[in-house]
Parts: C-alpha cells; structure tokens; sequence
C-alpha cells in the first residue's frame, strides 16, 4: 500500500475530533455524526460544506481501514521527528542536503528506504529514473436504510438514494468536453510525475503541469469543469439477505465514490434501520419472539392454543399449572438465515387477569380461593 503526500500535511484525528488512540467504534461514530452534519443533501448548495465533506471522508477512509491507519501512524510519527516531503529534519550537510547518516537512529535502513519509496513514488536511497503515479482507489460512502421488520426478516432487494461524487456522466471521467478525448502531458510524458534529484536521493513528485493525470484536457466538460467527477444523486440496488440486524451493515461493492487515474472506485455501506413488529420480536441473530395471553383456568388447566407464525400458525401446549412468563420453543419457526437451520420462536405465556366478573365467576372463584392449599407468601416470614 503507498502512503498518500497528503498524509505529512493532514492530521485526520484532527479532523474527526478524535484523539489518536481512538478505537474503531470511536471512529466510525465521530464519522457518522460530521458526515450527516456536512452531507450535501442537508447543505445544498453550500461550497464550505461540500469540502468539509470530502475531508471527513477522506479521514474515515484512512483511520477506517487498520492498514492505512498503521501506515499513516508511521507518517505521522515521521511528521513529528521533521521528516516532511518537503525536507527532512535531523543532520544536513554543509549543502543543505540530507545525508544518510540521520538514519543511525531508525535502525534498518532497508525499511525505511521502503517507506520512502512508498511515499515519493517508488524510490529508495541513491535510486534513479522515473517513477508513476498508482491508481487511486475511491473513498467509502455509508448510508442508511429503513425498513419493514418482516422484509428483514425474509430479505428483500430494494433501492437507496444517496447524494456523493460520482464519475460525471457526461463525459465519462474524462473530463474532457464531449466528443474530444485528452492529450498526454509533454512535461511527464503520460507518467503523472517528474523526478526530483535530491543529492543522494531521486523524488518522484507529482507532475506540475497535469497534477499527476499524465493528460491535460484542452477543451474541458462544461458539467464537470474538467474533473470528471460530478457531485449528483443516484440510485443504488442493494440485496439485503433475509435476518439481517437492526444496526447491521451491508457493503455494496464498488458503488462508493470514484477512483482516480483509473483506480477502482470505493464500496458503500449501508445501514440497515429496522423497524418493531406489532406480534414478533427477536432474540438473537435467529429466533422470533411471541407473547401469548392465556386465562387463568389455561394456566392452571393446562390447554391447546393457537400461535402466529412467520407463515401458518402452529397449535402449543400450555403445561398445567404454567406460570406467567414461562417460554416455550418451537423449533424450526424462527427465522431462516442462509443456508442453516431456521431458528426458534420463543413463546411467553402471559396469564391475564379478568378485571370485571360478574357474580358467578366472582362465587366460583371465592369458593376456588378457598379451596387452594397453602400459603404461597409463607417463605416471606409475614
């Protein structure tokens, strides 16, 4: 993975506003919240926020990712010892140059010419020629989706609409005007970058005259001004597989925003809002939940009751002598993710208690209470 120039110059943690030790969780929640805050669709219009935007999710699409975060922690760790691409700190020469003696205190000198070819475009200490610029992957954007618990309960493919940088659809990336295509750049020769000797070392640097494009586009797209990338709405199909969390979040692949000098495009990642169910809830990735009201005589009885189901109801046994609050499994009646086993539903018995009776049923149960042996609050000692 190649470090990124921009990483000398940007503090991400800054940034999100978090410190440098922050978790995942951390993160992705300090993203989340300036992402919704500065998202084009609640600032339209608004320039100063669009940026604000892109550099949110800039940051996220580094400190999201454990690899480019350790990275960028080692650029950053050589930002505060006066390493920078624009000069290096520790011991210069009588010509102002670095010498390799500043690295005594790094230690392998192989590694860290590595990271300096990573850095400045593949070049090592007292290594020439030209180096290319890599193509860019595009950054990951997340969204949200709500939806109906039975729908993710049984999965459903549906469709979000999210507002992002997109390819420009006019000129299809090029950011060339319609019709014309862009020419390869005299100054780097199509490769996107110059070489920069500097005494024993030979930088690769962004081309000046293309900005690392390797082309120059003449006659520029009029919708992109010359980007060739776009900031529009569109339309993304996602497949949500049947069980899906509340919470959950789903990764649509290369739908997120665009590469650049033809690198592939970043994902989305959508999450998933599920709402209550009037009947079912859920316990666990797999098993449904049910309460079921059940009379008294039920309960003591015991009884044959009807139970709602995903599909066709199921007949239960209520135990005589079933306590308010006992749970019964049915298995095979929960919910159906991937190829396993569907889960259980769990049914609560919930004994109701008459709150009118009539003279009859009040005698009958005058006469019942008189019947029933022992004190059941005894183990109170009142």
């Amino acid at each position: 993975m190649a470090a990124q120039r921009e990483w000398f110059e940007k503090d991400y943690y800054a940034v999100l506003g978090v410190p440098s030790g922050a978790n995942d969780k951390e993160i992705t929640r300090a993203y989340r919240k300036l992402a919704k805050q500065y998202h084009p669709d609640a600032n339209a219009g608004d320039k100063a926020a669009e940026e604000k935007f892109k550099e949110v999710s800039a940051a996220h699409d580094v400190l999201g990712d454990a690899e480019k975060r350790k990275e960028y922690d080692h650029v950053r760790e050589m930002v505060a010892s006066g390493v920078g691409p624009g000069g290096f700190g520790g011991r210069p020469d009588g010509f102002g140059r670095f010498t390799t003696t500043h690295f005594e205190d790094v230690g392998d000198m192989g590694g860290f010419g590595d990271l300096l070819g990573n850095l400045f475009g593949g070049r090592g200490p007292r290594q020439r020629g030209r180096g290319r610029t890599g193509p860019e992957r595009g950054n990951d954007l997340e969204t949200e989706l709500h939806l109906d618990f039975l729908d993710a309960v049984h999965g459903v493919t549906t469709s979000v609409r999210i507002t992002s940088e997109a390819t420009c659809s006019v000129c299809g990336g090029s950011g060339a005007k319609l019709g014309t295509l862009p020419d390869v750049c005299s100054t780097c020769q199509g490769s996107g970058v110059v070489a920069d000797d500097q005494g024993p070392f030979s930088f690769s640097q962004v081309c000046p005259t293309c900005g690392g494009r390797g082309t120059i586009v003449k006659e520029k797209c009029k919708n992109c001004k010359g980007r060739g990338i776009e900031i529009r709405p569109r339309t993304v199909k996602v497949r949500v597989p049947a069980g899906v969390d509340d919470g959950q979040r789903i990764r649509v692949k290369g739908r997120g925003g665009p590469g650049q000098n033809g690198g592939p495009p970043g994902d989305l990642y959508v999450v998933i809002h599920v709402a209550p169910h009037a009947i079912f809830g859920r316990s666990g990735k797999s098993d449904l939940t049910v309460k079921v009201p059940i009379t008294f005589p039920e309960a003591a009885l015991g009884a044959q009751v009807r139970v709602p189901t995903l599909t066709t109801p199921v007949t239960v046994k209520v135990p005589p002598g079933t306590q308010s609050g006992k749970t019964v499994r049915v298995r095979g009646r929960g919910i159906q993710r991937g190829s396993g086993d569907p889960g259980a539903l769990l049914v609560t018995f919930d004994i109701v208690v008459p709150k009118d009776l009539d003279g009859d049923a009040r005698a009958a149960l005058e006469g019942f209470a008189d019947k029933v042996p022992g004190n059941p609050r005894e183990y109170l000692g009142v």
